[in-house]
């Protein structure tokens, strides 16, 4: 009967599963305390409460009783006593419960301190209980698409405004009104191009009274060559960008082209994906031009130590460890440094995985050598430039086989432009009767010897030479498994008097051989006392092809002159050495680079997305999955960051920390929601995102501050007013360079050096001197001055820039008597307000009352209060008084002795541009 079997149907499947699942609730909630809706956020409720009082012990650094809390499969295993701390369902077997409700102050957890608690000791209680349920950090979570909140006001200018909104309602705040167009107009040039508007722009802004004003204003700053300049600034922080090497030397780099890719990539808005890929493995890219080499040298600031005696290797592996910290920093906001010599404290990454990650960054050929090398040689002549075309024509044009032509021709141009696979010194052993010299390079007298051990002959038949010799006298032999073996090469030494800095380069033949061997280089000149030569490096080669021709001796001639031209611009770039010079990566037990533990290979940690399948495991995969859509980091991390720029503080506060003892997101949905726009919606485009933020009523909202939200909100958590934060060194610098009529719009090129106090470099083991630049390079942008690590330029630091030794995600501002020192007597500061007491001359009429006003409006975009123009009237005649009453003083204050009134203008100026609002974005 079809009624009856539709009820049978319904009583089983439909009725009394609900009936046992509705006396299983009823047990639940009576017998066990647990209520099925009551269920524990593990996040929210018990890693707090873990990381705080428990993972100290219990984590990554300390197993105590081999129980560790850091990963779940840890805490759920046996530890040293033989039992379960969790057993999930069961608090009876579960050890941890027992010790910490022990009453016994020796049993008891923790050991140090109080007894947790009783409200977090239930939470564990039912945690566990509860299945000890355990969740994913919510940084380690892919974001998923969010919808805005549907909301509706006429506050609202976009989507962001909506997660804002819903969020102050929660809070039962209101948003401020919108600031004042010249207020506005000051903050939004001062965050996109790092300067101030014009008073011309403040007018036509003024003006235009459609409603596409301040859009028009955006999408100006947005194309100006200044955007560029301004978000580079930030840039260089995290690239930890330098002209000189570091440490005590601290020589000069010669890098600044790195920092003008930098530049032109911002202008362009290439794509952030792109941007991080050419910076990462740009060199690993098929075909790659000069500006994507160029561009590895985001990993080439590392430091480099000259100091003689030092150990390459040692300085080298410090260098591929900042590599490693440094890519987690500025891509993940991940502190994985601690992780060199243990698995982290906090966050689910082990200690094996740090040195898995560090093998993507471990075959590069740079060296910490002297020279820098790997450097990309750019010519600085055209006639240079054809030539190195004529010789890859030569080679393309007489190699035998079509499908190796073009793979020949690329080759000998990669030779000529960067010189590798070198062998450095520092790479032979059994050096009889030598020395490396400083460390650096290889000295070796009569009768000796230096080994390269294990090396491939492979496809070899030429090596170059880069060396310098008093005189011509001696010879080297190249052997074979021996001192006494098989002879291979035969170098006469030539006099090369080049100087340090320019070795000479020589190319000699070499027997052909197959597999692996020791190479021995051994000295002879049997009159001589003291070494034959100094060499800097060797390199094996295929040799050009069509040694038959009767040209053949002239393009080997010009091959060698594209050698050794020192006619080049050189730039240390990323270089990844050949498969037969590929160095094996083993976990550095305890982090020491001396003890080797197991070999690995690379690879991400497991907490992360795996790569892609079938990648393969190099530098460019690892630059791709870094910015992969599956990356849960990278888009949150960045959105933050320039969430961070404009508006004083990060959704994370925490910008360089998105681990577990990070901030928690202020608008979790809304980072969400941006990061999502930010990879697919913009196509990872900043000036897009930058666009949407700053057309947002959060961002336009006015600084002032209510008292209310003073007490509720002093730290403007919630956002319910405009950012009011202090500029940052260089748009003080700028700014003020700016308002006076001094600051060159001259881009690009190398570092300038603008005036600094006397004896400020103290330079060590090498003439450099601070040569304070000419003409308009004083007055350059701050990101173009000279940066030194070991002593950076001093209004800088002052004002909160860092040495730039190591990557800075975050300056922290500071406010010090000594900043105030600074905008009230550096060279810099003076001469601007000398210049802006020019312009009150020139453009601020006859009475010194509209003097004032015109310099207070050049410089803050709006009239004067009376209050501060009584104020800075009074100043000025105390000022004119004394110049008038000490007329040598107004000379050393603007060079002329009749001119006191210029004088007191200039100490009015210097008032204006040190006032509080003058420093300060509102």
């Amino acid at each position: 009967m079809p009624g009856f079997s539709a009820i049978r149907w319904k009583t089983k499947y439909l009725i009394l599963p609900a009936v046992v699942l509705l006396l299983l609730s009823t047990y639940l909630v009576w017998e066990k305390g647990i209520f099925v809706d009551d269920k524990i956020d593990f996040n929210a409720e018990i890693r707090p409460i873990l990381n705080k009082k428990c993972i100290t012990c219990h984590g990554g650094v300390k197993r105590s009783g081999e129980f560790s809390l850091l990963f779940r499969s840890d805490a759920l295993g046996i530890n040293e006593s033989g039992k379960r701390a969790i057993v999930p369902g069961s608090v009876e077997e579960s050890e941890m419960i027992r010790r910490i409700t022990h009453h016994d102050p020796e049993e008891r957890m923790p050991p140090e301190g109080d007894a947790l608690p009783q409200e977090e000791i239930e939470l564990l209680t039912r945690w566990i209980e509860q299945g000890a349920y355990w969740e994913d950090h919510w940084a380690y979570i892919k974001p998923e698409p969010v919808e805005p909140p549907a909301l509706q006001s006429d506050w609202i200018q976009n989507e962001i405004d909506k997660f804002v909104l819903q969020r102050l309602q929660e809070e039962e705040l209101q948003p401020s009104s919108r600031a004042d167009k010249a207020t506005l107009l000051r903050r939004v040039s001062l965050d996109l191009s790092g300067l101030p508007p014009t008073p011309t722009e403040l007018e036509a802004f003024l003006a235009d009274s459609s409603a596409q004003a301040y859009e028009k204003v955006v999408d100006r700053l947005l194309a100006s060559p200044r955007y560029g300049e301004r978000w580079t600034a930030m840039w260089m922080d995290l690239a930890r960008y330098a002209d000189s090497k570091g440490y005590e030397k601290d020589g000069h780099r010669n890098i600044w082209k790195y920092r003008d890719w930098v530049i032109r990539s911002f202008n362009e808005d290439k794509p952030f994906d792109q941007f991080t890929i050419e910076q990462l493995a740009g060199d690993l890219l098929p075909n790659p031009t000069d500006e994507q080499l160029i561009a590895t040298a985001f990993h080439r600031n590392t430091m480099n130590n000259d100091e003689g005696g030092t150990d390459d290797e040692e300085f080298r592996v410090a260098s591929v460890i900042d590599r490693v910290n440094t890519t987690w920093d500025v891509w993940q906001a991940t502190t994985i440094a601690c992780v060199q010599c243990h698995s982290h404290p906090y966050d689910p990454i082990r200690h094996e995985e740090y040195y898995q990650f560090y093998a993507f960054l471990n075959n590069t050929a740079d060296a910490d050598v002297p020279s820098e090398s790997p450097t990309l040689k750019q010519f600085k002549n055209e006639e240079d430039g054809q030539k190195l075309e004529e010789v890859k024509n030569w080679v393309i044009k007489h190699t035998a086989s079509a499908d190796e032509k073009l793979k020949r021709g690329q080759d000998i141009v990669k030779l000529v432009k960067f010189t590798e696979p070198k062998i450095h010194p520092h790479y032979f052993d059994q050096i009889e009767k030598g020395t490396l010299q400083d460390g650096k390079f290889l000295q070796v007298d009569h009768g000796g010897h230096a080994r390269i051990r294990n090396f491939s002959l492979d496809g070899k038949d030429q090596i170059l030479i880069s060396y310098l010799a008093e005189k011509t006298s001696g010879r080297v032999e190249f052997r074979q498994d021996s001192p006494e073996g098989e002879l291979l090469a035969e170098w006469k030494i030539e006099k090369a008097e080049g100087g340090w800095g320019n070795f000479r380069r020589i190319a000699l033949p070499l027997k052909p051989g197959t597999g692996r061997h020791d190479i021995y280089m051994v000295f002879k000149d049997p009159g001589r006392k003291g070494p034959l030569c100094t060499i800097e490096w060797t390199l094996f080669h295929q040799s050009l092809p069509g040694e038959e021709q009767a040209q053949y001796p002239k393009v080997q001639r010009t091959f060698l002159s594209l050698l050794n031209t020192r006619e080049v611009e050189e730039t240390p770039v990323m270089i990844e050495r050949p498969e037969d010079f590929r160095r094996k990566t083993h976990v550095f037990v305890r982090g020491n680079w001396l003890v080797d533990g197991e070999e690995v290979a690379p690879d991400v940690p497991k907490a992360w997305p795996a790569l892609p399948e079938g990648a393969p495991k190099n530098r460019l995969s690892m630059a791709q999955w870094m910015v992969s859509t599956e990356n849960p980091l990278t888009a949150r991390v960045t959105v933050n960051r320039l969430w961070a720029q404009l508006f004083g503080t990060g959704i994370v506060e925490t910008v360089e920390d998105f681990g577990t003892q990070g901030a928690k997101p202020s608008h979790p949905e809304l980072l969400d929601w941006l990061a999502i726009q930010f990879m697919h919606e913009h196509q990872w485009s900043i000036k897009k995102l930058l666009k949407q933020m700053v057309m947002s009523a959060t961002y336009q909202q006015s600084s002032k501050v209510s008292r209310e939200q003073q007490e509720r909100d002093p730290a403007n958590q919630w956002l319910a007013r405009g950012p009011r934060v202090r500029l940052n060194a260089e748009q003080i610098r700028d700014q003020t360079l700016a308002v006076s009529g001094l600051l060159s719009d001259k881009m690009y090129g190398p570092s300038v050096m603008p005036p600094q106090p006397e004896g400020i470099w103290q330079v060590v083991y090498s003439g450099q001197t601070w040569e304070t630049s000419e003409g308009e390079d004083q007055y350059r942008r701050g990101l173009y001055t000279y940066w030194r690590r070991t002593s950076p330029y001093p209004s800088m630091i002052t004002f909160d820039s860092p040495s730039r030794e190591f990557c800075m995600n975050r300056r922290i501002p500071t406010n010090t008597p000594l900043q105030a020192l600074v905008t009230l007597n550096d060279p810099v500061y003076m001469e601007a307000a000398r210049s802006l007491a020019q312009r009150m001359l020139l453009e601020g009429g006859e009475s010194t009352e509209e003097r004032i006003e015109t310099a207070y409006k050049i410089a803050m975009l709006k009239p004067i209060a009376d209050e501060k123009k009584d104020a800075l009237l009074n100043l000025y005649d105390e000022a004119l008084t004394y110049y008038q009453q000490n007329p040598e003083e107004a000379l050393k204050m603007v060079g002329k002795k009749e001119n006191q009134a210029l004088a007191a203008l200039t100490v009015v100026a210097n008032a204006i541009m040190n006032l509080d609002e003058f420093v300060t974005k509102g």
